[in-house]
C-alpha cells in the first residue's frame, strides 16, 4: 500500500468517527428539561442544591453548580465521571453507600440518563 492510500483510509475512518460521535451526542437541552422536571425538586432549578424539597433533606441535594461529585460508582478509583453519575441516577446513591434520599430513576432511559448527566455538566460555574 502506499503512504497516500494508507493516508486516506486513515482521513476517512476518522471522519466516520467524527460523525459517529456526533450522531450519539448528548443532548442538553433535553437534559435540562428532564432535570426541571423530575430533580429540581430537590436539587433546585439552578443546580445548587437548594429545590423547595432539598432544604427539608439532611444530607441536603447535591451542589452541581461546583462539579464535585462523591461516588466511583464503576468502581474504577475516580468518583465524579459520567458513568458514576449515570449509574447514581439509575440506581439511586444508596447503592453505592450514599443516602437513600438520592432515590434511583428506573424511569429514565439510558439516553435520558445521559441527556440529564450532560446538563449537570453544564451547571458547573
Amino acid at each position: 500500500m502506499t503512504r497516500s492510500f494508507v493516508a486516506t483510509l486513515l482521513l476517512a475512518g476518522i471522519a466516520s468517527l467524527a460523525l459517529a460521535g456526533s450522531a450519539w451526542a448528548a443532548d442538553a437541552a433535553a437534559g435540562k428539561a428532564l432535570f426541571e422536571a423530575n430533580c429540581a425538586s430537590c436539587h433546585g432549578v439552578s443546580g445548587k442544591g437548594d429545590g423547595p424539597v432539598g432544604s427539608a433533606l439532611n444530607p441536603p441535594p447535591r451542589d452541581f453548580t461546583v462539579g464535585e461529585f462523591k461516588f466511583d460508582a464503576n468502581g474504577n478509583g475516580t468518583p465524579g465521571e459520567d458513568e458514576d453519575l449515570v449509574l447514581v441516577i439509575q440506581k439511586g446513591a444508596m447503592a453505592y453507600g450514599g443516602s437513600a434520599l438520592m432515590a434511583p430513576w428506573p424511569t429514565l432511559s439510558d439516553d435520558q440518563v445521559v441527556d440529564v448527566v450532560t446538563y449537570i455538566r453544564s451547571l458547573k460555574q
